[in-house]
């Protein structure tokens, strides 16, 4: 093993995962996660979604130390640290560093109707040539949210941080955070090239409560002291790379230029597109954040198409209607049985929130055509799988009327990536070959912190360690099947719109 060891974290709503790779080949020599079981959200009314922090650094802290002791890995080698993170959230301290409020997280809801007065109030116009998105429900309008609800909590707050901000804050002592992480706010005005100071001023925020920008590769501080010997680590490791997760899972596949496209499908499912236009949505259903390359001499964009009921679905029916009885490899077996269209059973999976792509409605999930004399136990499951699928189509073909094209698409061979179904429908249904890929996002931000660190010298030089899997082609015949299908569903989103 070499001596360079480069260490990753994941920091979900579902899990943290830890990895370690070897900096010399590009190999995961090590992984873990925790909790077993899906971490809770807590949901105190109809459309909230809320997370304590320090939820995120205890299984941190688990997570890091089975990696240590389960693998006999001699901390001194680890050379660099990379934190890839749940996007959009909102972490509020104060001038001691304690938080003052949970976290307020990516599918909560409850800063829509200010993110769209904003939008009306300011022109549509000029937020989307400024800021590419509308200020939805993204951070900016959430920190609003608090100041109108929350004075008391307001009053307090020193920074507001992104849920990877705080993160490296804890690995630190050190606030502070990156354009990319800024722009997934939608706190940074891409026509002037700084923080989006009339959105600040709109809501009636100060520029004071944005934490010090530091480059998305590079020098994010080094590890405390006491840090260090909470988690069985050296004191001095350098946190050299961060990113929201969705940026981060395009970049472990090396997808970092414009026309290259990236997708995921756990709890939430994420389509993501490089491009270097300043193209955006009229209705801002997909929304466009700096790419983790972003700089002044190349503005590469990501182009995000987020759906937030994915592997929520499925892990929901297997809990909920199937009393957790059951692995997902059977249930993928059992949906395998059922018909492509399921005959005529139809799924709208968007149950966790209000999801962007249907302009930012709270739709629900919803099941169309449930006949008891015709459908089965295994209809239901594949219904919910294609409705997924369906749900991606719907989206991507939003992001291919701005010019991105989808002719492939890569993957890890991950989450609901491993139902070969869910491979099979998405092929299919997009029209685009799909490429598996050996890594995930705790990887990825371990080869982030190489970069970041100078200990590879170019994303060539980092992605040695990455292999294709294997890739799957759409087939003409399941194509026509799929199509049919996905008319039908739509025709059923479309009457609930």
């Amino acid at each position: 093993m070499s001596s360079k060891l480069l260490l990753g974290y994941d920091i979900g709503s579902s899990s943290v995962k830890a990895s370690v790779i070897d900096a010399e080949t590009g190999i995961m020599v090590a992984s873990a996660g925790s909790p077993e079981t899906e971490m809770k959200i807590d949901a105190p009314k109809m459309g909230w979604a809320e997370q304590n922090p320090e939820l995120w650094w205890k299984h941190l802290s688990i997570a890091t130390k089975k990696i240590i002791d389960s693998n006999k890995i001699d901390p001194k080698n680890i050379e660099a640290i990379g934190i890839s993170y749940q996007m959009h959230g909102l972490v509020v301290v104060d001038k001691d560093q304690k938080v003052l409020h949970p976290s307020i997280i990516w599918c909560d809801s409850r800063a829509v109707e200010i993110g769209n007065n904003a939008f009306n109030e300011m022109g549509a116009e000029f937020c989307l040539e400024n800021y590419l998105n509308s200020p939805g429900n993204f951070t900016a309008s959430k920190l609003k949210w608090v100041k109108e609800n929350k004075p008391e909590v307001f009053e307090q707050i020193y920074k507001f941080m992104l849920p990877g901000d705080y993160i490296a804050m804890k690995l630190t002592g050190e606030i502070c955070t990156t354009v990319s992480g800024l722009s997934e706010g939608v706190l940074w005005d891409f026509k002037k090239n700084t923080t989006a100071n009339d959105l600040l001023n709109h809501y009636g925020l100060s520029n004071n409560l944005i934490p010090k920008i530091v480059p998305t590769f590079g020098d994010q501080g080094t590890l405390l002291q006491s840090t260090a010997d909470e988690l069985g680590l050296k004191a001095g490791i350098k946190i050299a790379y961060r990113a929201g997760d969705q940026p981060n899972n395009a970049f472990s596949l090396n997808v970092l230029n414009p026309g290259e496209v990236a997708t995921t499908a756990g709890t939430s499912g994420v389509v993501y597109g490089v491009t270097e236009l300043d193209n955006y949505d009229s209705e801002s259903r997909v929304n466009s954040f700096a790419h983790v390359n972003y700089s002044d001499e190349k503005r590469n964009k990501g182009v995000l198409l987020c759906i937030n009921g994915t592997g929520i679905l499925n892990s929901w029916i297997r809990n909920e209607m199937l009393n957790g009885g059951i692995s997902y490899n059977d249930m993928n077996k059992i949906a395998s049985e059922a018909p492509i269209g399921s005959e005529n059973l139809i799924t709208l999976p968007f149950g966790n929130g209000a999801e962007r792509s249907l302009s930012n409605k709270e739709v629900q999930a919803n099941i169309f055509g449930l006949n008891f004399n015709r459908h089965s136990k295994a209809h239901m499951l594949r219904s919910a799988q294609e409705g997924i699928v369906f749900a991606f189509k719907y989206g991507m073909e939003i992001m291919e009327a701005m010019g991105l094209k989808m002719d492939i698409v890569r993957a890890g061979k991950a989450n609901m990536f491993l139902s070969p179904l869910f491979r099979e429908a998405f092929v299919n249904t997009s029209e685009a070959t799909l490429e598996l890929y050996n890594t995930d996002g705790s990887e990825g931000a371990a080869r982030g912190a190489g970069i970041g660190a100078g200990i590879y010298n170019s994303a060539d030089e980092a992605f040695d360690g990455l292999k294709k899997l294997e890739h799957e082609e759409p087939v003409s015949e399941k194509v026509e099947q799929y199509a049919e299908a996905y008319l039908a569903w739509k025709e059923k989103l479309n009457f609930l719109l």
